[in-house]
């Protein structure tokens, strides 16, 4: 196992990443690379993940996976890529959520069963892992991590369906029973599924892949658009909350009935509100609108909220806050500039800067353009505060090195005050400054000579503004503590993971498990 003690962290204040997973089925006939095809997907998928990468691809009878930790250009190479052949497979890009980083953890899972392989990559968290993992350790189910995703795969496995394969069935017993968040990809022999939870609260989407002559060569699922484009696939739709999605050579089918079912009444949509805010690419569409564009609109409505009088040079965090710093702009006719220039590479090095390095703080990380900040009243907007341990470096980088007279900070969210249980690492209300502080007090421990948020409602309507009649709705339990789902391991949401981890290490104190 690769240990990486800067890789994982890169100093910067915002909620870890999520994870990215992704799913190819293909004709045949047509012999394409799926392997090398989920791999570029995979690493348009990096921004949701970087902790561990993995992929399994099925030939109609047998599996093979590969996975490793560390970022997907570490872990795969053309050796460890050619042993992965097949017309169908599944890839998975992780953060830690409900798991610790280690290989034995990482995804995709996979299992051999009576009706042959089956592999399963999760995006999301359970809110009741804990009663799941309990139940199948008392009905003798062994298991080798500490991941909710593999008590789901575990699951399909041992589902009832009369010794029948009927893996939609098995999915829709398994819906029934988890509470929480998950968008998976799921592998079998012959083909390959899409699942969202009820709620919605992860995304997913499908896209048909194109060979050059413009002919459909097989599908594709993502949790992100983006991911079709780097592999030549076309957008089609997302995958429907509740919706359990198959593909095979016989094309695309939908199974609504069998988890809606288990789920009545159909619970509120909630999609993740920040994946609008932060996680998702600017050059992704959610609920079929552009991220960029709905960046903008809260960068917009943040102007009409909380003008800065006087203000000369409008900037942006890069690189996630740039368009709401655009639309800041726009809305307010300050001008926008590029005030600091982002390391893109500082968190990418296996080398741990040393104390006098790491004191710089924020230095390390970016530099001020001084000649558009000095002197200058400035206007910088970041897309969220959760710590509050980045944005005072930042200040005092603009100020110090970059000549600036006045620093205004603009956050386009609301202030985030409950952590979140879903599969998203936010920290705990302990570290989250907006819950321990008031905006007038962060305001002054960050050293800014102002501070505000876009309201709720005004990050909402900026989101919806794009969707028309479109049935929607969002999950904003980060900034309002009203959460869409239960939470059965809330009171201690990692005592089954503490518990598992103290007797792996007495059983392999090295920590590194076993690579499949």
């Amino acid at each position: 196992m690769l240990h990486l003690p800067f890789e994982h962290d890169d100093g910067l204040d915002r909620p870890h990443e999520e994870c990215g997973v992704v799913g190819v089925f293909t004709w045949p006939e047509d012999h394409v690379d799926v392997a090398r095809t989920l791999f570029f997907a995979l690493y348009a998928l990096q921004h949701r993940g970087q902790e561990s990468a993995g992929i399994a691809t099925c030939d109609g009878h047998y599996a093979t996976t590969h996975k490793g930790m560390g970022l997907v250009s570490q872990v795969f190479n053309e050796q460890n890529l050619s042993p992965l052949t097949g017309h169908v497979g599944i890839g998975h890009n992780r953060y830690s959520t409900t798991g610790s980083s280690a290989l034995r953890n990482a995804q995709p899972y996979v299992l051999e069963t009576l009706h042959g392989p089956l592999g399963l990559a999760h995006n999301g968290n359970l809110t009741n892992a804990g009663v799941l993992r309990r139940k199948l350790l008392e009905r003798g189910v062994g298991l080798t991590s500490s991941s909710d995703s593999e008590v789901i795969t575990q699951l399909l496995a041992a589902s009832s369906t009369a010794g029948l394969p009927d893996w939609e069935r098995r999915i829709g017993q398994v819906m029934g029973e988890a509470e929480g968040a998950y968008s998976l990809v799921v592998l079998t022999k012959d083909a390959l599924y899409g699942v969202r939870d009820p709620n919605g609260l992860r995304p997913l989407c499908i896209g048909m892949l194109l060979g050059e002559d413009g002919k459909g060569l097989g599908y594709v699922l993502a949790s992100e658009s983006c991911a079709l484009g780097t592999i030549g696939a076309a957008y089609l739709r997302e995958v429907e909350p509740g919706e359990i999605v198959r593909l095979d050579r016989h094309g695309l089918h939908s199974h609504r009935e069998l988890a809606l079912g288990l789920t009545k009444p159909m619970p509120k949509r909630s999609l993740c509100v920040f994946e609008y805010v932060y996680f998702a690419r600017p050059d992704s569409l959610l609920e079929d609108q552009s991220v960029h564009a709905v960046r903008q609109r809260m960068g917009r409505r943040l102007a009409m909220e909380s003008p800065v009088p006087g203000a000369d040079v409008v900037i942006g965090v890069p690189d996630s806050a740039m368009p709401a710093a655009i639309g800041y702009s726009i809305e307010s006719g300050v001008p926008y500039s590029e005030g600091l220039t982002k390391n893109r590479y500082i968190g990418r090095t296996f080398i741990q800067p040393s104390d006098r390095l790491r004191r710089s703080g924020a230095r390390l990380k970016y530099n001020p353009l001084r000649e558009n900040l000095e002197g200058r009243s400035v206007v910088l907007i970041d897309d969220s505060i959760v710590r509050g341990n980045t944005m005072g470096p930042l200040i005092k980088l603009l100020r110090e090195g970059g000549g600036a007279r006045e620093v205004h900070i603009r956050v386009s969210s609301p202030p985030v005050r409950h952590p979140c249980f879903m599969g998203v690492d936010m920290a705990t209300y302990d570290e989250l400054i907006a819950h321990n502080l008031s905006v007038a007090q962060i305001a002054a421990h960050i050293g800014a000579d102002s501070l505000a948020y876009l309201s709720n409602e005004g990050m909402l309507a900026a989101v919806r503004e794009g969707l028309g009649d479109r049935p929607t709705g969002h999950c904003d339990a980060c900034f309002t503590g009203r959460y869409p789902v239960a939470l059965t391991d809330a009171k201690d949401p990692d005592a089954h993971k503490r518990q598992f981890e103290v007797s792996l290490r007495d059983a392999d104190p090295s920590g590194q498990g076993n690579k499949s």
